[in-house]
């Protein structure tokens, strides 16, 4: 048992949820590695099969079934998204702290009880990784790059901090992440709205020992849009920012044409009308575009889209140390 500086009571310190997707050759290597840590209070680990189209569920009962610490492993009836599957482990983890990560041995287990120590040691509820090299292909850490600014500008969050799946949470900050039910969640989001406490530490980031990321563009633009419309207001006030803009020029562009009407010069021609046109057209698709975007989420939201559909549980089974 292990207990919290709030008083509350855990059966494990430490739950580690590792979302799979594409991951039968390194999910056994990882589990593997985890099973010989040995954190203050202990571990469990929570295997989230995402709908992968390989053999992992296979993988993933075997190492359920013969796993030396407690296993649970949870299947999605489809493919949903990592963040989504990250949610429905947190929902099975019952440690005092959890550490997400991946399932493709980038992030090395050994950092793990380093990352748990300094949240439990110094009292924050949300310690990320950083990284001094990132072993991604160079589109994808662009792609990091520019979600990380994004956040920078939508969310509450330290200027700078770097938004890693590699992370650990107190059950404080899970147990308020977990009450959002919507079709969208973004974790980070989530966690920027729950708490102040936040910390980053350096770690190791490895080369992928076995195939490619599964983070494609349409993944990450995905993933931008739950950022910026499930979080932020702010896209609907640079809407309205452009609206005023474009009418305000609509103004000098109409004086502009009676002060030539005065003067008795011609006004401009075909071209200039046209572009003026298309530009204001143009804003107003953008306009109309993002507010669909807020309409179309709430909508589904409103439809009951699942955020999640377990098909399969199978829980930790009693070990001995």
């Amino acid at each position: 048992m292990s207990t919290t500086s709030a008083g509350a009571t855990h059966p494990v310190g430490l739950s580690i949820v590792v979302p799979v997707y594409r991951g039968a050759a390194t999910v056994g290597a990882l589990v593997a590695a985890l099973s010989a840590l040995r954190p203050e209070g202990g571990l469990e680990i929570i295997l989230v099969n995402d709908g992968s189209p390989d053999n992992s569920g296979d993988v993933c009962r075997e190492l359920a079934r013969t796993a030396t610490v407690p296993l649970t492993y949870i299947e999605h009836a489809r493919n949903f998204g990592e963040h989504n599957a990250v949610m429905t482990g947190l929902r099975h983890a019952r440690g005092a702290y959890v550490i997400t990560m991946d399932d493709d041995l980038q992030n090395p287990p050994e950092e793990v009880i380093r990352i748990y120590d300094h949240a439990r040691t110094g009292g924050f509820d949300v310690v990320y990784t950083r990284y001094a090299v990132k072993e991604h292909e160079g589109w994808r850490n662009l792609g990091s790059r520019f979600a990380n600014w994004v956040a920078d500008q939508l969310m509450d969050k330290p200027k700078g901090l770097y938004l890693s799946s590699f992370r650990c949470m107190s059950a404080l900050a899970v147990g308020e992440v977990v009450k959002y039910r919507g079709p969208y969640p973004y974790v980070d989001g989530l966690l920027m709205q729950v708490t102040q406490r936040l910390d980053s530490i350096e770690v190791k980031h490895f080369a992928r020992v076995e195939g490619r990321s599964n983070y494609t563009m349409r993944r990450l633009i995905r993933l931008w849009m739950n950022l910026a419309t499930n979080f932020s207001v702010l896209p609907l006030r640079l809407a309205v920012v452009a609206g005023v803009a474009m009418g305000f020029l609509g103004l000098l562009a109409a004086a502009w044409v009676v002060i030539e009407a005065l003067l008795g010069e011609t006004p401009s021609g075909w071209a200039s009308l046209m572009t003026v046109t298309l530009l204001i057209a143009g804003v107003q698709f953008m306009i109309l575009g993002v507010l669909g975007e807020y309409v179309g989420r709430a909508f589904m939201s409103a439809n009951g889209k699942p955020q999640g559909v377990v098909r399969e549980v199978i829980a930790a089974r009693e070990t001995t140390p």
